[in-house]
Order: C-alpha cells, then sequence, then structure tokens
C-alpha cells in the first residue's frame, strides 16, 4: 500500500482521511477480509479524535487562536521572504542586511510555523530578542526597514500566548488529552490495519489476491491526500 507523511496533514485533513480510509475498508467488509478487529480499532480511535477535535474547535477562544496563529505566521513568513530577496541584492549593504536576517532564523532551524504552539512562541521570542539586542540585526531591521513588521510580529506572538493560556486555564483538568497526542495513538492503530492488509494481501494464495479491490480503492484514497499534500504552498521558510 502507497504510503503517506500523515503528520504533514492538517488536523480536519487527517481527520478526514481517517473517516474516509474507514469508508473504504467497510464498503469492503472487513469480517470478509479478515480484519474487523483492527478495523474496529481504528474506528474507535477515530471516534475518539472525532470527539476532540469538536470539543478543541467549540471553545470560543479557539477560532480567535487560530486567526492570531496565521497572523504571526504570515509575519514570521513575511520576514524571511523580503530578507531572502535582499540576500540577492546588488547593493552590497542591502545584499549584507538581508543576509544577516536570514541566517539569524538558521539558528533556530526549519519550520517555525510547523512547531506546536508552545515550541512556535518559545522560537518567536527568542527571535525577536535576538533581533531587538543584537546590534548587527537591530541594524539589519533598519536598513531594510522591517522593524514595524518585526514589532507586528513581537505583537501578534504576546497576544496569541496570552489567549492560548487563557484557553488552557478555561480546560483546566477537563481536557488531558490534546490532538497530537491523540493523533499519535491513531496512528499506531492505523499502521497496524493498514500492515494487515498488506500482509493479507502478500501470503494470498489465490490470483487475484482478494484484497487487491480495496488495497487500490485505498491507494487512490492516498494518492489525493499526497497531491493534496504536494501541491501546498510552501507555509514555513526554509534555511539555508
Amino acid at each position: 500500500m502507497n504510503g503517506i507523511d500523515l503528520p504533514k496533514l492538517r488536523n480536519a485533513e487527517y481527520l478526514q482521511f481517517i473517516k474516509n480510509y474507514l469508508a473504504i475498508v467497510l464498503r469492503n467488509d472487513p469480517t470478509v477480509l479478515k480484519i474487523l478487529a483492527k478495523y474496529d480499532a481504528l474506528v474507535g480511535k477515530g471516534n475518539e479524535l472525532d470527539a476532540l477535535f469538536k470539543k478543541i474547535l467549540a471553545n470560543e477562544k479557539t477560532a480567535e487562536i487560530l486567526a492570531l496563529d496565521e497572523r504571526r505566521d504570515d509575519a514570521v513568513n513575511g520576514i524571511y521572504y523580503v530578507a531572502q530577496g535582499y540576500d540577492y541584492h546588488f547593493d552590497p549593504t542591502l545584499k549584507s542586511a538581508g543576509t544577516l536576517i536570514k541566517e539569524s532564523f538558521s539558528v533556530y532551524g526549519g519550520g517555525i510555523s510547523r512547531l506546536n504552539y508552545q515550541a512556535e512562541t518559545a522560537t518567536i521570542t527568542s527571535l525577536i530578542m535576538d533581533w531587538e539586542n543584537k546590534a548587527p540585526l537591530v541594524g539589519a531591521f533598519t536598513t531594510l526597514n522591517l522593524t514595524a513588521w518585526k514589532n507586528e510580529l513581537k505583537a501578534a506572538n504576546i497576544a496569541f500566548d496570552e489567549k492560548f493560556l487563557d484557553r488552557t486555564q478555561e480546560y483546566g483538568d477537563a481536557t488531558p488529552e490534546n490532538l497530537k497526542s491523540k493523533r499519535e495513538e491513531t496512528n499506531v492503530v492505523y499502521y497496524a490495519l493498514r500492515d494487515r492488509i498488506d500482509a493479507y494481501h502478500l501470503l494470498a494464495e489465490t490470483t487475484p489476491s482478494p484484497y487487491t479491490t480495496v488495497i487500490n480503492q485505498l491507494n487512490a484514497l492516498i494518492d489525493q491526500y499526497n497531491s493534496l499534500l504536494n501541491n501546498r504552498a510552501p507555509e514555513v521558510p526554509p534555511t539555508a
């Protein structure tokens, strides 16, 4: 069966993928395919994930958090790509400023806007401290007229952190699980079902294998989601 990079799917996409996957298996009769136990296990995890996803979305602060996260992602990506552009500038002063800012990102690794909420908040805070306290970087932001953009990122990050803490206080002990850990649990069960189908297919003594149809259908589904991932515009700045 084809592979798919599950962590790259957004939460809503991931949930829909699991639902679609289960629907295809059900249409092919998991009892006849001798995979009912593995199928039922994934149904259970999918239901748990669905309930948690709805619970999180139901909180009124979640929409505000999502908007603030998008706002700071736009700012961090915007600063990076402007700096990257100046990194190719013909003017040595502007080029040097662009290079300094671009390289300041690499200290913290790639994919800032793909980090979990807490890690992204901490990373952006550290970046801004560098930009505001290291003289060469302060000068680079002034040279490229990016100080206002830096201030926008700082404001968005602070607002995000405050709103996130507000929501966390509201959750209290009511939601000890989180989507990330629940997705990881679901992944384990998903792979168990996938591997069981593949194993029975390889061991089939009849030609064609009774698992060929379901595998082809599931691969078609996986290919659609892989196309979605491949065609998505870059969401995070790369690092040199």
